[in-house]
């Protein structure tokens, strides 16, 4: 019997998503929820698992082609596969330490495949099981299913599989040539959101510069009993986190956004933290992060930057932010003015912690400094109130301790 393999609701508001990568060819065969294509939305990239087991008889709907919720992509000739009903489907990314991609364990005795592994073998119908896992941990990179491919030639460079097969190429007066991509649904909302707020909001940058010693020498301190607890490390983050709601109490206009002429004040504190994603920035949200622990909130960040590498995190854990937090600093950024996300009135922006000579006490001495920078809207904020708000979360990091006794 032929199971239609629908496109489900994937968020509040949106209705149409475009189609990625298809995971399975068709005619393959596919284990009740295994993910067989990817839908690409303009609020986040989402997997969708076949609701049966059997073989991906017929693919109505190619990659790059649009669907609506309820649409049918495909359909699966539905029948028994040896071992389908014991295999469990895939485990929860665990929390990891770092902000690398975790692929995600398969099935009891089956290895652990990397996603561009998986796609490739794939397309090209080869079974994983049979191949030779190179990667740290057992895992089946994509360089593994390549050398099965070319067993006696070395691999070969896989074009990217977010590219179109056939993307129009034009050449150049000067010789060179040009190629044309179509934005993926998440970039054009992006770049949409990007211009909204430019051309929206009242928007001003504030900078101020924090002594990041005592978080510095906390972190080692704790660092190895924290990590061996919470099987996470106690990164800059989770203090900035604090800090910032710290800053937001005092400060309840950074926490508020204008609705038509009213202004709208959260009486909670959803912070997105914005992270680097496979198809572009993305802004997750940690929720009622004020009654978060320093061990919860690294946690979430770590899975958040796991997952949205795989390009696995919901549209809902997009929405709702009332401040966001940003980290240049990973990048080497020293300085920049981050853009307000709609319709927060506010967002911080870390940088790249840097040696430099300051004066203390009368002494020039070497000191890990970072700046910082708050952009903000000026139709609901004043200058007053942003500076005050930068300078608390400059006194929560320099001393730590006042965030625990609330001075």
């Amino acid at each position: 019997m032929a199971v239609e393999l629908k496109v489900p609701a994937v968020g509040e508001s949106i209705t149409e998503v475009e189609i990625g990568d298809w995971l399975k060819a068709e005619g393959a065969e596919v284990r009740r929820d295994e993910n067989v294509v990817v839908l690409e939305t303009e609020k986040a990239t989402v997997e969708l698992p076949a609701p049966v087991s059997g073989k991906l008889s017929r693919v109505l709907k190619k990659k790059g082609e649009r669907a609506g919720v309820g649409e049918v992509l495909a359909y699966i000739e539905e029948s028994a596969i040896s071992g389908s009903e014991k295999t469990p489907p895939p485990s929860p990314t665990p929390h990891a330490a770092t902000a690398g991609a975790e692929p995600r364990p398969g099935a009891v005795g089956e290895p652990r495949v990397m996603p561009a592994a998986a796609r490739l073998a794939a397309e090209h119908k080869v079974d994983v099981r049979a191949v030779t896992p190179t990667g740290p941990g057992g895992r089946v990179l994509k360089e593994d299913v390549q050398r099965v491919l070319t067993p006696t030639a070395p691999p070969v460079t896989v074009p990217p599989t977010v590219l179109p097969a056939t993307p129009p190429v034009a050449v150049g007066t000067n010789g060179g040539e040009e190629e044309v991509v179509p934005m993926t649904p998440l970039r054009r909302r992006i770049a949409e959101r990007l211009v909204q707020a430019q051309q929206t909001t009242a928007s001003l940058t504030t900078f101020n510069e924090i002594d990041m010693s005592e978080v510095i020498a906390l972190r080692q301190q704790h660092q190895e009993a924290f990590q061996a607890r919470y099987g996470v490390r106690l990164g800059f983050m989770s203090f900035f986190v604090k800090a910032v709601i710290d800053a937001l109490k005092q400060i309840p206009q950074l926490n508020a956004s204008i609705r038509g002429t009213d202004i709208v004040y959260h009486h909670y504190y959803h912070i997105g933290i914005a992270v680097g994603g496979g198809r572009g920035l993305v802004v997750p949200v940690l929720r009622n992060a004020d009654r978060m622990s320093f061990a919860e909130i690294e946690q979430a960040i770590a899975d958040f930057a796991a997952r949205a590498k795989d390009n696995k995190l919901k549209p809902d854990e997009l929405q709702g932010g009332t401040f966001t937090i940003t980290n240049g600093g990973v990048y080497g950024s020293m300085l920049s003015t981050p853009i307000l996300n709609p319709p927060q009135s506010g967002i911080l922006g870390m940088h790249a912690i840097q040696e430099r000579p300051v004066a203390r006490a009368g002494q020039v001495v070497i000191r890990p400094m970072m700046y910082v920078a708050l952009t903000y809207d000026h139709r609901l904020v004043d200058g007053r109130e942003a500076v005050t708000f930068l300078r608390r979360v400059k006194e929560c990091i320099e001393a730590p301790a006042r965030m625990l006794v609330e001075v």
